[in-house]
């Protein structure tokens, strides 16, 4: 026997909250083990339970009806009537229901209920929705009057849990009779169906009365990642995550809370798929409608980085206004590829409007342009002729990139390498954060181009030959090609000048010495074993390539390093 001065629990065991609709128990057995817990205790028609006193306190009396849970008169009963009562009496009840602690609230009077069999029949027939009350929980469901007793299961009453069960208890439902037994006078009825065909009718009709531009209210049933579900008086309307504000909203959870009561408008009604979208932020006015006159090409804005793509980042101005830094708008001092590398989504920076086409909702903007051009003033920096000196960074195929300030890269060609040897990979001889010194070729500000010079640094034989020389000077040479009245000459190792082969018309005759100095005599000899014949022993020689022949320095150009001579 239970203990009435420990309070009973309000839920119950017996209640299966996981229970499915298309539970494989039968209502048979349900209402059979019903019957076996909940016995009629008296031969008249199960209107009354006998019990037994289990306790009286100072203002109740707890009976034993057989049930989990005691049943409770009020002691006033007993007294007002001069009647005495103890543990162990007998007593004959009716169960009207249970109150908040969880008991079965009793009377001693006798519950006389029509027993319409007739017009239950009739509403089993034909299928049709009876009303009824909730009288009680008992194991497996709750029981039911609807003229009768009737047993409605658990899983039929549309009820989540043990906790939404009790609350039923007490409340007038609508329901139908899914199983009668007029000679047993068993009843089993189902609430979860007609609540469920009710439901799909208020639907069916709400999205008749609903149309688009319609502004309606509604209160938030639940939140996703993608945006919330919003009651519109009996159908589910979603409010997308990108229609709640013109502002980027992150998370629904930060602008929404379940419960809230909203205004919104219909963006969308799809009746084939039973679907409405709601919109909040169009009932606001859009904030583009204002740009024209607040943001200018040239101004200097701050804003926050809202997201970073692979093309560039949006920044964000004011909510709802955002523009766009491409990629190449980043940095003046190298070539962006990744934009995460420079910028994060929540980063505060400076930029400047670059565009702005409210028509389009577009805006460009650039970061690098509030940082200064390195460029501007490159050419009087770097001026034609004045030597350079800084690491390589970078090779392609025609040349090798080197940096010489922040922001300014200057380019060695391939031919600009070396005077020595002919380069086919600026890789072969340089190598990436090598410090090399060059001589700057050409400064281009508009193509942001500089061109250096490698070769151009370094002493060579011509440079040599030119300082030793002076124009009219005579000197050997061979003929490695002969075009006419054209042709080159070989100075030196490495050496060549361009030949005019026509000889001079008025040749210098020499000196006629009457006696024969032998001194001079030998140094004559040293000259033509060194330096060939003599012009005048050659010049009746045709001129062809490969003899070595005499001819007079014409041209000494120091500053392009050229050599022009003419044939003696």
């Amino acid at each position: 026997m239970s203990n009435p001065s420990a309070k009973e629990p309000t839920s119950f065991e017996s209640f299966e909250s996981t229970e499915s609709p298309e539970s494989t128990e039968s209502f048979d057995a349900i209402l059979s083990q019903y019957e076996k817990t909940h016995s009629r205790r008296s031969g008249d028609g199960g209107k009354q339970i006998a019990g037994t006193v289990v306790a009286v306190s100072a203002d109740s009396v707890f009976v034993d009806i057989g049930y989990k849970t005691e049943g409770v008169l009020p002691l006033a009963l007993f007294q007002s009537a001069g009647e005495t009562v103890e543990p162990g009496g007998k007593l004959l009840v009716s169960v009207k229901g249970r109150n908040e602690e969880g008991y079965y609230e009793l009377s001693r009077m006798r519950v006389e209920q029509p027993k319409d069999w007739s017009a239950l029949e009739q509403a089993f027939a034909d299928k049709s929705v009876i009303v009824g009350t909730v009288t009680g929980v008992v194991k497996g469901g709750l029981t039911v009057d609807v003229g009768v007793r009737a047993f409605m299961p658990g899983s039929r009453s549309g009820a989540r849990d043990a906790a939404e069960m009790e609350k039923l208890v007490g409340q007038e439902i609508r329901c139908r009779i899914i199983k009668l037994d007029v000679a047993e006078e068993d009843l089993v009825v189902d609430r979860r169906a007609v609540a469920e065909e009710e439901d799909r009718s208020t639907k069916e009709r709400r999205f008749g009365e609903i149309s688009e531009g319609d502004v309606v209210s509604g209160t938030v049933r639940s939140l996703t990642d993608y945006g919330a579900f919003v009651d519109i008086g009996g159908v589910d309307g979603l409010l997308h995550i990108s229609d709640i504000a013109w502002a980027r909203v992150e998370k629904p959870a930060d602008v929404l809370t379940v419960g809230q009561q909203i205004e919104a408008k219909v963006l969308k009604v799809e009746a084939a798929g039973k679907r409405i979208s709601l919109g909040m932020k169009q009932l606001l006015a859009h904030p583009w409608d204002a740009v024209a006159g607040k943001y200018a090409a040239g101004e200097r804005v701050r804003g926050a980085v809202t997201r970073v793509t692979d093309f560039g980042a949006f920044v964000e101005l004011e909510p709802g206004i955002e523009g766009m830094v491409h990629v190449s708008e980043m940095s003046w001092v190298k070539k962006v590829r990744k934009p995460a590398d420079l910028v994060k989504p929540g980063d505060v920076v400076e930029v400047m409007i670059l565009g702005v086409s409210a028509a389009e909702r577009r805006m460009s903007l650039g970061l690098k342009q509030t940082l200064g051009d390195p460029w501007v003033d490159a050419a009087e920096k770097f001026t034609v002729g004045s030597q350079v000196e800084g690491p390589v960074t970078s090779f392609t195929k025609f040349g090798a990139f080197v940096q010489l300030t922040e922001g300014v890269e200057g380019m060695i060609h391939v031919s600009e390498i070396s005077a020595e040897k002919r380069i086919e990979r600026p890789q072969d001889v340089l190598r990436v954060g090598q410090v090399v010194k060059a001589k700057v070729l050409d400064v281009d500000k508009e193509k942001r181009q500089i061109k250096l010079s490698l070769k151009q640094l370094v002493p060579t034989g011509l440079d040599e030959y030119i300082a030793e020389h002076n124009e009219g000077d005579v000197v050997t040479g061979r003929l490695i090609e002969v075009s006419g009245e054209q042709g080159t000459v070989e100075l030196g190792e490495g050496i060549r000048a361009r030949a005019r082969l026509v000889a001079e018309t008025a040749a210098k005759e020499e000196t006629k010495s009457a006696g024969v100095d032998l001194s001079s005599f030998s140094s004559m000899l040293a000259a033509r074993w060194k330096n060939g014949p003599s012009a005048a022993e050659t010049k009746a020689e045709p001129v062809r390539a490969g003899q070595i022949r005499s001819f007079r320095i014409t041209l000494l150009d120091r500053e392009a390093k050229k050599v022009g001579v003419q044939l003696v």
